[in-house]
């Protein structure tokens, strides 16, 4: 909860004219600040001398920063004011890219930082220590608190249009050689200048937050693409999905158990029989009766014959004694074998099993018409037997690609997000090591 004594000091301002047009200036942060933009010249003048020393003469600043100079908000509780905005601008295979930095000043906390890049916005603060460097592989890392951050990008940065009060001597023009590393939502900037270098972590904020905290009227605007260390949205869909999916296994397996322990798989008929093909188109005949007994259930039919480059085709009719009422399958069992260029082979399968569900309970028999076969060959012995009640597997064959289906897709928003992500930087995903050591 915001402190109300805190939230009531605000810095105060010292009223200047600019040495360069004699604009008056106000100083928010005097004896804090080191350099203060001109609103109405864009002079660069020492804020450290009492004359308002010229550092460089500018132009008339034109750019209007999404958060006006003067704001004031509360962030973690303390107040803060807006009292300085620059342009910062790099250059990627010849196309420039330019984002807004913002300074916030507290008398008694000192300077807080924001950054906003085509609506993605960072509060940013300066480390008082330095990463860990691992500059091993194509990828550089550093490690800080705990965590790897992986580098991003490598450029170098300018200044191209300033506004207001800075801790720092600025002029437009300057540049920094910059390096970013990313651990989503934090990046780690190192800036080097003159010899020195400065750290400092963001940490991704989104707009509407930003706009709550500094009392905006105005919506900001949403977040166009994505950047360097915005949250993977998607990133927890896999991990979700996979629980899920385990979950749901689990019920299949456990659906499959009981279905195996509960299912009879009675055997109610099983005779051999021998088909002459001499006797074809008149080799249908009708088995012996058998008692379907119990509930509704399905009846397998298994056809075994040992085929040896040879088939033959079946036409199965499931006969009622009492009603007449009849169910039709057909199969075909058919098996081949050799060998080639490649060695052995083998295509089809010696035995069939054909399932027919539901099937009430009373008395029945099979009329049996087998037809078919290579040429030339006289007969073929086969098996035939009726179960009762046998365990379904196809069902969770299914169920078991229904399940794993959505864990398969809910891969793919997270990585293409990551793709769009690492597509901007010196290391894109797909991306060999010398693309990245060219850059």
């Amino acid at each position: 909860m915001t402190n109300p004594v805190a939230s009531s000091v605000v810095p105060r301002a010292a009223a200047l004219n600019c040495t360069s047009c004699g604009a008056a200036i106000e100083m928010h942060a005097q004896g804090w600040a080191v350099s203060v933009v001109c609103a109405a010249c864009g002079a660069q003048l020492d804020a450290t001398d009492a004359n308002l020393r010229v550092l460089q003469y500018g132009e008339q600043v034109r750019f209007s920063p999404r958060i006006p100079l003067g704001t004031r908000g509360t962030w973690k509780g303390a107040p803060w004011e807006v009292i300085g905005a620059q342009v910062v601008t790099i250059n990627v295979e010849g196309t420039d890219y330019s984002w807004t930095e913002y300074v916030c000043f507290n008398p008694y906390r000192g300077f807080l930082y924001l950054s906003e890049y085509e609506g993605h916005w960072n509060v940013i603060e300066k480390l008082r220590r330095r990463p860990v460097v691992d500059a091993g592989g194509n990828q550089p890392t550093v490690l800080f608190d705990g965590k790897r951050y992986k580098h991003f990008q490598t450029a170098t940065a300018r200044t191209t249009a300033a506004l207001g009060e800075f801790p720092w001597e600025l002029r437009v023009g300057d540049s920094v050689a910059s390096q970013d590393f990313v651990d989503p939502p934090y990046i780690l900037s190192a800036e080097a200048s003159a010899g020195e270098i400065t750290w400092s972590q963001g940490t991704y904020t989104r707009p509407e937050i930003i706009r709550k905290a500094f009392g905006l009227k105005q919506e900001l605007i949403e977040p166009i693409g994505v950047f360097a260390n915005q949250p993977n949205p998607h990133a927890g869909l896999p991990k979700r999905m996979g629980e899920r999916f385990m979950l749901g296994l689990l019920g299949l397996l456990l659906l499959l158990v009981l279905n195996v322990v509960f299912s009879s798989n009675r055997v109610v008929f099983t005779n051999n029989y021998r088909f002459d093909r001499a006797t074809a188109p008149n080799s249908a005949f009708v088995t012996p009766a058998f008692d379907l007994e119990g509930r509704s259930s399905a009846v397998a039919i298994d056809l075994t014959a040992p085929l040896e480059n040879d088939w033959v085709f079946f036409t199965l009719s499931l006969i009622n004694e009492q009603t007449g009422e009849t169910r039709e399958v057909t199969r075909q069992l058919e098996y081949y074998s050799g060998t080639d260029s490649d060695g052995s082979w083998s295509e089809g399968d010696r035995s069939e099993t054909v399932r027919i569900a539901a099937v009430p309970a009373g008395r029945y028999f099979l009329r049996v018409e087998p037809e078919g076969g290579e040429v030339g060959r006289s007969s073929i012995g086969y098996t035939l037997s009726v179960r009762r009640d046998p365990p379904h597997y196809g069902f969770y064959a299914l169920a078991f690609l229904a399940i794993l289906t959505p864990m398969v897709f809910s891969l793919f928003p997270a990585a293409a997000f990551e793709n769009r992500r690492w597509a901007e930087s010196d290391h894109p995903i797909g991306g060999t090591a010398s693309d990245s050591d060219d850059e």
